[in-house]
């Protein structure tokens, strides 16, 4: 039996009966969810919905990253953050003074979190990391591309912390970085 067919909805198990468990289980399920694991059953049932209203529906085992990315696309006309095209007056503006018809999009970081909780939730369901369609690099870039447009139309610039070059190092590196400040 393949991994990939390993890949099933949380609603199967719903349906069974719960007298038929073991106490271990029927104990597990009256404690809550944390919020980030109700988050990622949410976002892997609505995945899930996603590929079975494609025409034709796309079993789980057959999704690829392809998929992935139409869905993130689907994904972008229920945003909320405002991205200025490039002929808006207000492109580049982080507050802008007036509303424009620009339209609104998920947020990169909405995204990278959605993929994330999708990414895990994907293996935990029997998929092989390997062949893990979330974590593919096609996902990355097109997350870097989001993450870069919506900054020039925002004109927040995202820049990557620098390492410091001098680094303390035990208390004789305390002591240089002293005297150096003085």
């Amino acid at each position: 039996m393949s991994s990939s067919s390993n890949l099933h909805n949380d609603s199967t198990h719903a349906s069974s009966s719960s007298s038929s468990r073991p106490a271990g289980d029927q104990q597990q399920q009256q404690q809550p969810l944390s919020r980030y694991e109700s988050q990622k059953r949410r976002d892997w049932n609505t995945f899930g919905q996603y590929l079975n209203n494609q025409t034709p529906p796309v079993s789980l085992s057959h999704c690829n990253f392809n998929h992935v990315l139409d869905f993130l696309r689907y994904l972008d006309q229920f945003g909320k953050t405002k991205v200025h095209s490039h002929g808006c007056i207000f492109f580049g503006q982080p507050d802008p003074p007036a509303p424009c018809q620009c339209p609104l999009r998920q947020a990169w970081g909405s995204l990278d979190a959605l993929i994330g909780r999708l990414r895990a939730a994907y293996e935990e369901h029997g998929g092989s990391p390997e062949n893990n369609p979330f974590g593919s690099g096609a996902i990355r870039v097109y997350l870097r591309e989001v993450k870069d447009r919506q900054a020039k139309a925002r004109g927040i610039p995202y820049k990557k912390k620098k390492k410091r070059r001098n680094q303390i190092k035990g208390p004789e590196g305390a002591a240089k970085a002293l005297k150096q400040l003085s």
